[in-house]
C-alpha cells in the first residue's frame, strides 16, 4: 500500500492531491491518457464535471484490470482545455475522490491546461500511475522455492 509523503518544511497541499508517495516494490501499472467518453466512445457530457467524472471512472477500470485499486495509484497526470474548467474539475474530482480515497490518502497530481485534446468536444484526459504489490513467493519444503538453484556435487563425491 503506497504512503504518503510529506516534506516537514512544506505546508499542507493546495488541494485533493499528495507532495508525493512511495510505494513499495511490485508491478508498475501505467494507464494511458482515459477520456470522458463511454464504452461506445460517446462524450459523457459537454461539461467538464461529467467528462471528469466519466474519466475517473475509466481510470479506474483499468486499474482493477490490471488487479489493483484506485487506492494502489500513486501518481495521476490531468489535462485540461481550458483554465476556465478548473473549478468544475475540482468539484467532480471533490465527489468521486470520496469514494476512491475514503482515507483521504490522495496521490499526486499534476495538472495542465493545453489547447486541446485528439477530439475537440474532449475537455479532460487523466493518465494515472499505480503499483501492484508483489505476490508473495511461494517456498517448496525444504526451501527449494522459485528461484533456488540446484546444489552441484563434486564429480568424485559419493552421493
Amino acid at each position: 500500500m503506497p504512503r504518503v509523503i510529506t516534506p516537514r518544511e512544506f505546508g499542507k497541499p493546495l488541494g485533493m492531491y499528495s507532495h508525493g508517495m512511495a510505494a513499495p516494490a511490485g508491478e508498475i501499472v501505467v494507464v494511458a491518457g482515459q477520456v470522458g467518453a463511454r464504452r461506445a466512445g460517446e462524450v459523457a457530457g459537454p461539461d467538464v464535471e461529467s467528462q471528469t467524472k466519466q474519466a475517473f471512472e475509466n481510470v479506474r477500470a483499468v486499474v482493477e484490470a490490471a488487479g489493483c485499486s484506485m487506492k494502489d495509484v500513486v501518481r495521476l497526470q490531468t489535462f485540461l482545455t481550458s483554465a476556465d474548467d478548473i473549478g468544475g474539475f475540482m468539484k467532480a474530482r471533490q465527489e468521486v475522490f470520496a469514494t476512491y480515497f475514503p482515507d483521504g490518502a490522495y496521490p499526486p497530481n499534476t495538472l495542465l491546461v493545453v489547447s486541446r485534446l485528439v477530439r475537440p468536444e474532449l475537455r479532460v484526459e487523466i493518465e494515472a500511475m499505480a503499483v501492484r504489490a508483489r505476490a508473495a513467493v511461494r517456498r517448496a519444503p525444504g526451501g527449494g522455492g522459485r528461484g533456488a538453484r540446484p546444489r552441484r556435487r563434486d564429480r568424485g563425491s559419493q552421493p
